[in-house]
């Protein structure tokens, strides 16, 4: 699966065949609890998108759909983000917000390497990029609600760094971006002469400090066609 964090259904990479495209999900929370979806698997593209695409059933044979306390989390675009203002209801206005993505199916193996520096790694031997990006780890809302990435999955390469990365919907019929959601990102390893002092207390402020010194960068690979 690949997301583009934008309005536009991106690409499949060379030799892979387009599935369907869809909306990037990725987590919902019921109740409280939280169930995240792989970034790099089919289940966190949806090829339609509802502020609320479960519903809540119980024992006495009834089902809720829209349940105030439900949320679901979508990959965002890059937008100017106001936490000032009030959650949008239009769903034109919402969807120009959620990120679109694409499902490929293809004949080789593929996994994701981090480096831990600004710069992305290299494929091991026998394999090739699919793209580059940064390495992504998990996402939390209020309370213990989150969720995170197989790091060996492609999902935990996200092609661009946006803040914030995701924006959450409610069961009441809205989506905003909140202040106490939080993304996770893999960290660069800078020199540091004290073994276990990695990067603690390191405070990066504006998007080039982040980029330049803060966030890991990743590749995704895959496995070279073997010649018989």
């Amino acid at each position: 699966v690949r997301h583009s964090q934008t309005g536009s259904a991106p690409d499949c990479p060379a030799d892979y065949e387009s599935l369907w495209s869809g909306y990037s999900l990725v987590f919902f929370e019921g109740n409280g609890y939280g169930l995240s979806q792989d970034l790099g698997s089919a289940g966190s593209c949806l090829e339609e998108f509802q502020l609320m695409p479960f519903m809540q059933c119980s024992s006495s044979d009834g089902c809720r759909h829209g349940v105030r306390t439900d949320k679901s989390f979508w990959l965002a675009v890059d937008a100017e983000v106001d936490f000032t203002v009030k959650p949008m209801t239009s769903i034109d206005e919402i969807t120009n917000h959620i990120s679109r993505c694409r499902v490929c199916v293809g004949t080789k193996y593929v996994l994701t390497r981090h480096s831990f520096k600004d710069t992305a790694p290299e494929c091991p031997n026998n394999f090739h990029p699919l793209w580059t990006g940064y390495s992504y780890l998990m996402v939390t809302s209020s309370g213990t609600s989150g969720g995170g990435q197989d790091l060996a999955s492609s999902g935990s390469c996200l092609e661009n760094f946006y803040l914030p990365t995701f924006i959450e919907c409610l069961g009441r019929g809205t989506c905003a971006y909140y202040i106490n959601n939080l993304d996770y990102w893999l960290a660069q390893n800078p020199d540091m002469t004290q073994p276990g002092m990695w990067g603690m207390g390191n405070v990066y402020s504006g998007l080039d400090e982040i980029l330049d010194q803060g966030v890991a960068r990743c590749t995704v690979c895959a496995r070279n066609t073997l010649d018989l």
